[in-house]
């Protein structure tokens, strides 16, 4: 009988793989294929959605306070509220659609655009008619596409970046409830950062533009469900609890063991069960510092109320004859005035900020200016198309709700941002008297 060797070994194993190598493809290629096949599917979907650009224009006054924007948001929320159930998402490609607000100066005047689907236009209208009846709402071209769509290149500059929360999403940024304007009775004293925005916008040069967006999407349950039922079932919401329990010091609750492990414990240590540890007289809850108190109290407010994947960007661009780049701190100061050092603050993420920084390992420098231009062109296209800095994977967003949405885009009044370059309307245009004959 020959002895076994390493020859017979190899022959065995490649006529193995020989006759069942067509096993493996299928289980090495499955992921690959499927995220072809959803982009495929998602791109021919999309394409057939129409989209469309209002832009708002603010009356003189505007004395209704913060909070009618977040009911605008509410509303909204239920309005675009529509994510596909398993066959719409693999067979027919459609997403969660999303709703872009945007505030931008084009050549020192300010205005305050909306990008969303043809389909919810009227919803949309309609919400924001609700609660500011004074305002107009009309369909614009987009403005996106009155600058050349090469930037950067000889004659335009641009700076910007992509913003996220400092901590987890759990935690809330700072909010209206926050500022003075809710407990101020004059409107001239009140505190809103959107018209500070406005009042810087109004002062930047023409041939300068900033552009700042905030692309909403309602959270769904899981991706590719259609289920309205338990809310609690929504990870997002299940991953705030446990944050929650975790700040609280709550003591999480043993897990049973099976019937079979307790026998067998039993049998190996001879103790019938665990001994029961003292209880402590006083709860971990009555433990709480009064700021501690106020952190758990905010996260848990923050996921009372509908939530928005957000993305959250700025551009700042100019002919480069006028473009002075130290305004693209207009957009940074902006955003720090939602910071609240013991809860979240927004933060610009790096890998999408126009700004190259030096290497230790010289060689790279040399393409600093290479690197710099596919970042700028990169952050051009995703805010032109609406879409997130990782496209077509999915990338950072921002867990936000309507609260806080609504106070990052709202309209002040004349009294409180009086810059003369903003656009504001005399009178609202009336409809025709029901008692006017006609033929």
């Amino acid at each position: 009988m020959p002895e076994p060797s390493f020859s017979l070994f190899f022959d065995a194993a490649w006529q193995i793989f020989k006759n069942w190598w067509w096993i493996l493809p299928p289980f090495i290629l499955w992921k690959p294929f499927m995220s072809l096949w959803i982009w495929w599917r998602f791109e021919s979907w999309i394409e057939k959605q129409r989209w469309i650009v209002l832009e708002i224009k603010l009356p003189k006054e505007i004395l209704k306070p913060i909070r009618a924007m977040e009911t605008v948001m509410n509303s909204i929320h239920g309005v675009i509220y529509h994510p596909p159930d398993w066959w719409e998402k693999w067979v027919d490609g459609q997403i969660q659609l999303s709703i872009a607000f945007e505030i931008t100066s084009i050549d020192g005047e300010p205005h305050f655009y909306i990008r969303t689907p043809v389909s919810y236009r009227a919803a949309v209208e309609s919400s924001f008619y609700s609660q500011y009846p004074e305002v107009e709402i009309e369909e614009v071209d987009d403005y996106t596409k009155y600058v050349p769509q090469n930037i950067p290149n000889k004659d335009w500059d641009l700076w910007g970046s992509d913003y996220k929360t400092a901590k987890d999403d759990h935690y809330p940024i700072k909010t209206y409830l926050q500022f003075e304007t809710e407990h101020e009775p004059l409107e001239e004293k009140r505190v809103d950062p959107v018209a500070s925005l406005l009042e810087a916008m109004a002062k930047i040069k023409q041939g300068e533009q900033l552009w700042i967006q905030i692309i909403a999407t309602p959270l769904a349950k899981d991706k590719g469900t259609a289920d309205l039922g338990d809310a609690t079932t929504i990870p997002w919401l299940k991953e705030g609890e446990a944050l929650r329990d975790k700040l609280a010091r709550r003591i999480e609750k043993p897990k049973e063991k099976p019937i079979i492990q307790e026998a067998a414990e039993i049998l190996i240590t001879g103790k019938v069960g665990e001994e029961e540890k003292q209880q402590e007289i006083i709860p971990p809850e009555m433990k709480l510092t009064p700021g501690e108190r106020e952190v758990i109290t905010q996260v848990e407010a923050k996921m009372t109320k509908p939530i928005f994947e957000t993305i959250i960007r700025f551009i700042y661009m100019g002919q480069r004859n006028v473009w002075f780049k130290p305004n693209f701190r207009l957009a940074f100061s902006f955003f720090t005035s939602y910071t609240t050092a013991n809860l979240n603050m927004l933060l610009p993420i790096s890998k999408t900020l126009t700004k190259i920084h030096k290497k230790l390992f010289l060689p790279i420098n040399y393409l600093r200016p290479r690197r710099h231009y596919m970042r700028c062109r990169k952050l051009f296209r995703n805010y032109t198309h609406r879409v997130n800095h990782s496209f077509p994977r999915s990338g950072e967003v921002c867990m936000l709700n309507t609260e806080e949405i609504a106070s990052l885009f709202h309209f002040p009044g004349k009294a409180v941002a009086p810059a003369p370059g903003i656009s504001r309307i005399e009178a609202k245009k009336g409809g025709v008297p029901p008692e006017l004959p006609v033929e």
